[in-house]
């Protein structure tokens, strides 16, 4: 089923009308990457491997595992926690923690996502882990499990103050892969990187949000910024729009306003030229009988992902076709092939998705049939005696 899934998404991702990097946007960020956050399709691409300092949108990360610990159960939003000296002693964007000053985890949630804060970022990282040594494992563990290839980290925060700061090296297309993970799986996390201007310290210490398509780009929903001398400028910007949401990121701008606008340039180039649909129409398919099954049916459910992206200028002329086994015999595994859905545009082959059992269904034993047949002797008799 894994095979088969990935080769699903490959052929999704052949079939788009532009492939991603065909079009010049003309970009002011010399490495750029578009991704759709519900497949993961990558929509633009220019320079996207290449090895740079993400600075603090190494926080992507950050808030990564701050939140699988939160819905994990690990740790709770209300939980206190106390700065350390090393928290405390943090450089650039932070909310200037005491030693020994208590935060619930919203609050420095809230003081990473919205102003960036280091501080907060090493104090979670060490309420986490124990330290933020301990924490930077973990983050890089992730990142192996998420595919980023291209990734090292050597600190929570992406401060390059430190000489083993050289080594904090990442992609735009490794943070575009962990900006979907933390956005799709933990949206709760849209609570704060939506955040213009809020408070923390009972209103006493205020927060103005870095990233200013919060106030200024219809749709967004994130999600972080970055600076420092060597990455230069970086963001990593989600927003959407009529169902589709997509991560623009870009890496070692010149300028502020250079990676606003590009990502700004990327966002719009993949709202106005992709829709997504949803694979599977509402209406249920038929189910499939089943031949001497526990189950008299199986109900067809389509493998791998439920929504399609296509070509914006596509979507009014989308049908679908579905092609069922007539039946099938008993036993009946989940995931076993059952048919076929076919999604054209007009006359063009947009996909063939195989439609799999929802459920296992077991087969009949030699004493349930013959139960089965005494019983439907039974209510025949019954029947003719009634006559």
């Amino acid at each position: 089923m894994k095979k088969r899934m990935v080769c699903l998404a490959l052929l999704l991702s052949l079939l788009l009308a532009v492939p991603a990097g065909a079009v010049d946007l003309q970009l002011a960020a010399p490495s750029a990457v578009l991704m759709d956050l519900a497949t993961g399709t990558v929509l633009y691409e220019s320079n996207a491997h290449e090895r740079l300092a993400p600075a603090s949108v190494t926080k992507v990360m950050t808030l990564l595992l701050i939140m699988e610990a939160i819905d994990s159960g690990k740790i709770s939003w209300q939980d206190t926690v106390t700065a350390s000296e090393a928290a405390a002693a943090k450089g650039g964007s932070q909310v200037y923690l005491k030693v020994g000053e208590t935060m619930t985890v919203e609050d420095m949630v809230k003081s990473i996502t919205v102003s960036s804060a280091n501080d907060c970022a090493c104090a979670m990282a060490e309420f986490i882990a124990g330290s933020e040594a301990g924490f930077v494992e973990k983050m890089n563990d992730r990142a192996r499990e998420l595919g980023m290839e291209d990734t090292h980290f050597v600190n929570c925060t992406g401060l390059d103050d430190e000489p083993s700061a050289a080594e904090h090296l990442t992609s735009a297309y490794d943070i575009a892969l962990m900006s979907r993970e933390l956005l799709l799986h933990h949206p709760d996390i849209k609570k704060y990187t939506t955040i213009w201007m809020d408070t923390v310290r009972d209103g006493a210490f205020g927060l103005a949000n870095t990233n200013k398509l919060v106030r200024f780009y219809e749709g967004t929903t994130g999600l972080k910024t970055g600076y420092t001398s060597a990455a230069g400028h970086c963001l990593s910007a989600s927003a959407q729009r009529d169902g589709l949401e997509l991560v623009a990121v870009v890496l070692h701008c010149s300028s502020s306003t250079d990676r606003f606008q590009s990502a700004k340039a990327l966002l719009d180039y993949g709202f106005a030229n992709f829709a997504l649909i949803p694979v599977q129409e509402e209406a249920e398919l038929p189910e499939v009988p089943v031949v001497l099954g526990e189950a008299a049916a199986v109900r067809p459910v389509a493998a791998g992902e439920s929504q399609l992206l296509i070509d914006k200028a596509q979507k009014q002329s989308v049908t679908r076709s579905v092609e069922l086994e007539p039946q099938v015999e008993a036993p009946v595994s989940q995931g076993q092939r059952l048919g076929t859905l076919t999604i054209r545009a007009g006359e063009e082959l947009l996909a063939q998705i195989p439609l799999v059992a929802e459920s296992f269904v077991g087969r009949l034993t030699w004493g349930q049939l013959f139960r089965d047949f005494l019983g439907r002797a039974a209510m025949a008799d019954a029947g003719g005696n009634q006559k």
